[in-house]
């Protein structure tokens, strides 16, 4: 069955895993493993696939993949806080492949810029989502502060885009619009980092 997913296609990532599947991505994507996992498109399939009720279609239970997305986003970054404040030292490396020191470095100055909140945005960036949860246990962000962003942060990501998709499936025909859907979302969720690139490359250029 694994040889036979397409592992590019959302839709046969959700025919094939359903909800366990997603809930494990969106786990893993919260503060586990920066790997660029596609936690947007799927949120916004699953509550597409939860509009649908069509044979042959996947169809998802809308107040199961909400909660259960809700709930695993927080606890998946509660782990990745308590792991940067146990091993975030060690993690974080200038040799290191991915947890490098330069990662590090922005994160806190992130922090130092934007406080709690940098832990709410974070969620809508790629990759950013998975290591802000570290970085903020590595640089010794106060747990109750962290706890009340990590909950505000993940309702609004997980709740706001799934029923955004969930809106989307019930306005239009989901399988024809696809691959423009996930990759107007995958252009969207770059546009955040791409604008803190450049606002640290000009502070950078400038001091």
């Amino acid at each position: 069955m694994l040889l036979g997913v397409n592992w590019l296609n959302p839709t046969d990532l959700i025919s094939t895993f359903g909800t366990i599947g997603l809930l494990s991505i969106i786990f893993v994507e919260s503060g586990l493993f920066p790997a660029p996992l596609p936690g947007d498109s799927l949120l916004v399939l699953a509550g597409a696939f939860a509009a649908t009720s069509e044979h042959g279609k996947p169809h998802l239970n809308l107040a199961v993949v909400t909660i259960g997305a809700f709930v695993v986003a927080v606890i998946g970054a509660e782990i990745g806080y308590w792991l940067g404040r146990k091993y975030g030292v060690k993690l974080f490396k200038p040799d290191a492949r991915i947890f490098k020191m330069e990662y590090h470095d922005r994160a806190q100055d992130f922090f130092e810029r934007r406080g709690a909140p940098s832990v709410v945005l974070a969620r809508f960036i790629p990759v950013v989502r998975t290591i802000v949860p570290m970085v903020a246990g590595t640089t010794g962000m106060e747990h109750r502060k962290f706890s009340l962003a990590n909950v505000i942060g993940a309702a609004l990501w997980t709740v706001g885009i799934t029923m955004l998709g969930f809106w989307i499936g019930k306005s239009i025909n989901i399988d024809h619009y696809i691959y423009p859907i996930v990759a107007l979302i995958i252009i969207v969720s770059l546009i955040p980092p791409y604008l803190e690139y450049r606002k640290h490359k000009k502070a950078k250029t400038a001091s």
